[in-house]
């Protein structure tokens, strides 16, 4: 019987992680799932246990090989991962354990040292060289904070990475010649990366306090990094090559074949995240958004305008955990189709301040609008049509500061599943929404970047037939009545940011 090639991708999430199987025709064939453990010591602080992380790998891995290799025929091409990024992590190249709790990259715990930066008038050197801001959100002010709190030693053994690092690292190894190793799409995201030079940056290193001897090689996103260790998954993958790696965001613009300037994604999870493919020229700091590299592919670097929204099936969370009004996120979407309107009711999901294009750490949630007849379905509706808000502010100061206009826009993510969603983001945007066939897009583009490094496929050309849209959202609101209820909404968001100021 003829070999069916498969690729794997290990798709290591805020919330749980993923082992992911797909075929050569785009389609995925099985996924294991677990989640992930989330620990708040205090308010504003997020972090996880990476020792669980690297355990969960495990597990998926394992159960879905199992299944896998139970069909004979079947035979592993090459395993490609992607990752939540900014989430910061440390661990010892002697015993492989992990020297502090990951600081996730929803923490807050540095905002204070990232005003003091921008009020040295570190800011403009940051925005040229890096294309990001002065956040807690980016990775080189947690490092920082592990150093500086005396929470960690500096000496030889220290190694620094992102969640991808760390998995790489364990993947191929650990202890025992692991490759610690990054991909350019994640280092892009540290603060530590010069994206114009494309190299670690021994001035930004310096002013986070951050060793760059133990920062790992920045390597293209496809293109072989090791292979896996026989210790990992029973052995059955043991010398599969780890051939393609890159930031959860970058892989899903990617797994959308979201190949030329102007064709524009958002996807979906904890957060919302909108990128706009900008081609091969690293452009100048565009206001209130975040120039990050795509891909490295082929020697050829692509970049994206991206705006990172903090809160979008974080908003269904709250809901849920919080005030309690549905029981299963999966319920938000009946529950907001249920009434016709939100009645007025806005609800700004600022719970961890203000991503783009607002960049306002001190901004707080609000909801405004309440009458005696809002109920819980006005408010689940009012929380949906938030998410579409919050990224029609990024796409407005997209297409305003990079002098692009949005060509294509296509969603994926969890709750891309809403049609409210996407119909209202439609209405928002004035352009058609395309939502792809396979609700794991991000895992497809780690495996597409895999499988270009092995020579699966040729060029990303190869690869646009793997991703058609499955539906199609278009405007049907009229734009008077768009322009009403997004003018309301900016209203509710400039109380949200002048709360904090009055505290």
């Amino acid at each position: 019987m003829p070999t069916v090639e498969l690729l794997v991708t290990i798709d290591a999430g805020t919330t749980g992680v993923r082992a992911i199987s797909v075929g050569l025709d785009g389609q995925v064939r099985d996924v294991s799932y677990r989640e992930l453990t989330q620990h708040y010591p205090a308010a504003g602080l997020v972090e996880h246990d990476p020792g669980e992380i690297w355990r969960l790998v495990e597990t998926t891995l394992n159960e879905l090989v199992a299944r896998l290799l139970a069909e004979p025929t079947n035979s592993v091409v090459a395993i490609g991962l992607t990752n939540q990024r900014e989430t910061a992590v440390a661990w010892s190249r002697r015993t492989g354990k992990p020297l502090h709790n990951a600081i996730v990259w929803q923490d807050r715990r540095t905002a204070r040292r990232c005003r003091e930066l921008e009020a040295s008038g570190f800011l403009p050197f940051v925005r040229e060289r890096t294309g990001l801001v002065l956040d807690p959100y980016f990775s080189a002010t947690k490092w920082e904070s592990m150093i500086t709190e005396g929470e960690i030693d500096v000496g030889p053994d220290l190694m620094l990475g992102t969640v991808d690092d760390w998995i790489c690292w364990n993947l191929t190894g650990g202890p025992a010649g692991g490759v610690h190793a990054t991909d350019v799409s994640n280092a892009s995201r540290t603060l530590c990366y010069d994206i114009v030079e494309m190299a670690w940056s021994e001035q930004l290193c310096d002013t986070f306090k951050v060793p760059m001897r133990a920062l790992g090689d920045a390597l293209p996103s496809a293109g072989r990094f090791g292979v896996v260790s026989r210790d990992v998954a029973g052995g059955l993958l043991a010398g599969v090559p780890l051939s393609g790696i890159a930031g959860d965001q970058q892989a899903a613009l990617f797994g959308q074949c979201c190949f030329e300037v102007g064709m524009t994604k958002v996807t979906y999870g904890t957060g919302g995240f909108v990128l706009m493919n900008l081609g091969p020229s690293c452009p100048s700091p565009a206001d209130g958004l975040l120039t990050t590299v795509a891909w490295e592919v082929n020697g050829e670097t692509t970049y994206a305008l991206e705006g990172a929204i903090f809160s979008a099936g974080a908003t269904v969370q709250w809901l849920r955990d919080g005030l309690r009004i549905i029981e299963r996120a999966e319920e938000i979407a009946s529950l907001a189709e249920s009434v016709d309107s939100s009645e007025g009711v806005i609800v700004v999901p600022a719970f961890t301040g203000l991503g783009s294009p607002w960049w306002d750490p001190g901004a707080r949630g609000t909801v405004v609008g309440l009458s005696r007849g809002t109920n819980r379905a006005h408010l689940a509706r009012a929380a949906i049509e938030a998410i579409a808000f919050q990224t029609r502010d990024v796409l407005e100061s997209m297409s305003s500061s990079s002098g692009h206009l949005v060509t294509e826009l296509r969603a994926d993510g969890g709750a891309a599943a809403m049609s409210l969603l996407l119909q209202t983001l439609a209405d928002q945007s004035r352009l058609r929404v395309g939502r792809q066939r396979s609700v794991e897009v991000t895992a497809l583009g780690a495996a597409m970047l895999a499988g270009l490094a092995e020579g699966v496929w040729a060029s990303p050309a190869d690869l646009r037939r793997l991703a058609p849209a499955d539906v199609s959202f278009e405007p049907t609101l009229p734009q008077a009545r768009a322009d009403h209820d997004y003018a309301r909404w900016l209203d509710a968001l400039r109380r949200s940011r002048g709360w904090a100021a009055v505290r």
